[in-house]
């Protein structure tokens, strides 16, 4: 399997980066589950992020998780209501969560390896817990120890939410996929 890193950039790949944005615009809207810490929800979105970036990669999977999010915070706030340090950290995570893309080929039917569950986890750590808690001090001077506690709570629930819904979605995607073609080009 000799892929791009980054994916393809062809038609497909931007219709479905833009499809996959709307649902996690959509997801993040109407299905999120308050956690116990202030200003951080349970949300199921980052499972798609997941699943697209594994199957376009990680170019898409920024952008579907970025864009999502960003559109969700303008909806809810207008220009200034969005949250651009976790903006950017769902971006990261939907990067590293299409680094899978590389080391899987759910297109032609095969199941995602540990690999989509190592850049799912390592994804959501790396925004949650050392991204958006700096970009929170450096952009928006909020208290050290409160960022923190969000950062951690968002990794756990977000890491979940990737690996079990991301991991369902790439399952069913490449058990609907043909292995091989029985089609011959002349």
């Amino acid at each position: 399997m000799n892929k791009n890193f980054f994916g393809k950039f062809d038609v497909k790949t931007i219709v479905a980066t833009a499809l996959g944005a709307a649902l996690f615009l959509v997801l993040f809207l109407f299905v999120r589950i308050p956690s116990p810490i202030p200003n951080t929800n349970i949300q199921i979105a980052y499972g798609i992020s997941a699943f697209f970036g594994a199957l376009f990669g990680p170019i898409s999977g920024f952008l579907v998780a970025f864009v999502g999010h960003a559109l969700n915070d303008f909806v809810g706030g207008g220009i200034s209501g969005v949250w651009w340090s976790w903006v950017i950290a769902s971006g990261v995570a939907g990067f590293f969560s299409g680094c899978a893309y590389k080391f899987s080929d759910l297109e032609h039917g095969k199941k995602p390896g540990k690999m989509f569950f190592i850049f799912n986890i390592v994804g959501q750590l790396i925004a949650w817990i050392l991204v958006a808690p700096v970009l929170d001090i450096v952009i928006y001077a909020e208290p050290v120890e409160t960022v923190f506690v969000q950062g951690f709570t968002s990794f756990v629930i977000d890491a979940i939410s990737a690996c079990v819904v991301g991991g369902i979605l790439a399952y069913a995607y490449a058990a609907i996929r043909p292995s091989t073609s029985s089609l011959d080009k002349e």
